[in-house]
């Protein structure tokens, strides 16, 4: 059987190269091919214009040297990984959404070539993200957690039957690298709780919390089963699913979330899905809910 490879979208940016760092120890511990893809818009136009000139155009040159370059970058780094790559006649975020069918995960870096100074995510990054119906890892952070010095997965649990997808890729990943997963359930205080409308001392607290708990038997009960190596470390927290995330990913080596998918082709990212893509402490992986 073919295994799927990791597909990562390269374009020379310091970003992509980043994430090709990434994705080459990633593929290593899933025992995975390594393919890289870089769009080329001239590509597409290439084979309708004349050949004036026994010399290739330099947006050819150039285009192939990106995928080259970042091939002989992913071989050093790891020479068991099998590496492929491709120059593909598409606009960037096209180009990756068509791989995904042929891939176990897509990647990318935060930020292209083209990225405006002081924009904290890349355009194609979040078009990837929003519109994939697989698993999709943003990879940015700090230098602990683009290493994986935390010995850390963190899984944001949502609700049951919504997140089954992403507690498995998370499980997946945490056995792979033999170490911690991380699972937070957030809960709110509940709105009834006024001056005008009192609840007994402690009882609301201990109902919500109680109910945060209990769901999370529900999410974890078959992949604890299918994964029984892996040490689990779960909590309730209360507060925002977006702050408590982001403030736990300063300690993870990767953060994983579920998305909903909408009507359309959209991912239904939320507040805490964009949160984390423009400031995690270390990559991001989305993994929609297939309906």
């Amino acid at each position: 059987m073919t295994e799927l490879p990791l597909v990562v979208g390269v374009d020379g940016s310091d970003s992509s190269l980043m994430a090709v760092d990434w994705a080459t120890d990633e593929a290593a511990r899933h025992g995975l091919p390594l393919r890289l893809v870089h769009a080329s818009l001239w590509a597409r136009y290439e084979g309708v214009l004349p050949a004036s000139s026994l010399e290739r155009p330099s947006e050819q040159v150039m285009a192939q040297n990106i995928v080259e370059t970042a091939a002989e970058r992913a071989r050093r780094r790891n020479p068991e990984v099998k590496v492929s790559g491709e120059v593909v006649p598409e606009d960037a975020a096209s180009a990756l959404l068509r791989e995904e069918g042929n891939a176990y995960v897509l990647i990318t870096g935060s930020r292209g070539r083209t990225a405006l100074e002081g924009l904290l995510l890349g355009s194609v990054s979040l078009a990837v993200a929003s519109r994939a119906h697989g698993p999709v890892i943003v990879v940015r952070g700090d230098e602990a957690g683009l290493a994986g010095a935390h010995g850390r997965i963190l899984l944001g649990a949502g609700e049951p039957g919504t997140t089954n997808e992403a507690v498995r890729f998370a499980f997946r990943e945490a056995e792979a690298r033999g170490c911690v997963l991380d699972v937070v359930r957030t809960w709110r205080r509940p709105a009834r709780e006024t001056v005008e409308h009192p609840v007994p001392a402690g009882k609301a607290v201990r109902d919500d919390e109680q109910w945060a708990s209990e769901l999370l038997d529900v999410v974890l009960g078959d992949a604890m089963t299918d994964h029984q190596k892996v040490r689990v470390r779960r909590s309730t927290v209360e507060g925002p699913a977006k702050s408590v995330l982001l403030k736990r990913s300063a300690a993870a080596d990767l953060v994983v979330i579920g998305a909903r998918r909408g009507q359309g082709h959209l991912c239904h990212l939320g507040r805490v899905g964009h949160r984390l893509l423009h400031h995690a402490d270390c990559p991001v992986a989305i993994v929609p809910h297939r309906m």
